[in-house]
């Protein structure tokens, strides 16, 4: 059982954090692609859910068959809180998010959500009772300066969308940062697995309700095979995996520690969104880069440095 104190020396915990992340990282990628096929918010996000749902329920019932004590832990309350948290999680944040996308390019996407271990770190000292840890202000301040960078060329060069789509993916950041806190409490009491499961069905069955409701079942029908390969890459690589990958991760090492191993999600995402969607990546791109990332960087050694001094 890793515990807070041994917790930063968990590599398995890191490991399946990174790997997360980077599977993460590939979601912005997949929501370019089947934009520009044509395909609403709204579809596409219960397109991605369609495909996930399946798949959470048979672990589900998998998990419990094969270990019966966790039924009893299934009281109306934990299963409830449970289904809430998910769908702030993995909804209202997603739904943020893919939002924000129809505005602004996959790498600023990235980058933007890139700043949520600020939120975790201020929500913990605001509402969960941290200790606040000065020392990684100033990171936080250069990591903004960098976003600003890319902000500013953006609204120079291409103005549309820029501020409503930064503010969507911000919003969709701060709602995962509190998120990652509230899971982290119910994965004490349920585990990474059986939670995840509890948490992503609920949200699979609010994303695929609303297209239902605003579009109806017949939409499903007129849908593409690139866009249902789209669907099943964003299920699956941009959701199952990295979900309880993340998870896992967090159970082990904590929503901090795991929030502070994310530095490769926005270079492969930039990587990808040059390579597959022929972004810009000029001067300014690579300068703000630069900045969101050692920011981030010094942030989690001064974070990883005052939870040593605490534990």
């Amino acid at each position: 059982m890793t515990t807070p104190s041994s917790s930063a020396s968990d590599p398995l915990g890191y490991g399946f954090a990174v790997a997360g992340a980077v599977l993460f990282s590939t979601k912005g990628i997949f929501i370019k692609l089947a934009y520009a096929e044509g395909v609403s918010t709204e579809m596409l996000l219960s397109l991605r859910m369609l495909v996930a749902l399946p798949v959470y329920l048979v672990i589900l019932v998998t998990l419990l068959r094969r270990q019966p004590a966790l039924r009893a832990v299934l009281t109306p309350r934990i299963v409830l809180t449970s289904m809430a948290v998910g769908i702030l999680g993995y909804y209202i944040s997603s739904y943020l998010d893919f939002l924000g996308l129809n505005f602004i390019a996959a790498q600023y996407e990235r980058l933007v959500l890139f700043t949520y271990p600020f939120f975790i770190l201020l929500f913990g000292v605001w509402f969960f009772g941290d200790r606040m840890v000065w020392r990684v202000v100033p990171p936080m301040l250069l990591s903004y300066l960098g976003l600003l960078v890319i902000f500013g060329w953006n609204l120079a060069i291409n103005p549309d969308g820029i501020v409503i789509g930064t503010l969507l993916v911000l919003g969709s950041a701060i709602t995962f940062a509190l998120y990652q806190h509230l899971a982290k409490r119910q994965m004490l009491v349920l585990g990474a697995g059986l939670f995840t499961c509890i948490g992503m069905s609920t949200a699979a069955v609010c994303g695929i309700g609303q297209n239902l409701v605003i579009s109806g079942p017949q939409s499903y029908f007129a849908l593409s095979p690139t866009l249902w390969m789209y669907g099943l890459a964003l299920g699956v690589l941009g959701t199952v995996l990295p979900s309880f990958l993340m998870n896992a991760g967090m159970a082990r090492i904590g929503a901090r520690a795991t929030s502070s191993t994310a530095a490769l999600g926005p270079i492969v995402t930039i990587v990808f969104a040059v390579l597959v969607l022929n972004e810009p990546f000029t001067i300014y791109h690579a300068l703000g880069t630069v900045l969101v990332l050692v920011g981030a960087v010094l942030f989690a050694r001064a974070d990883r440095r005052a939870r040593a001094a605490q534990g």
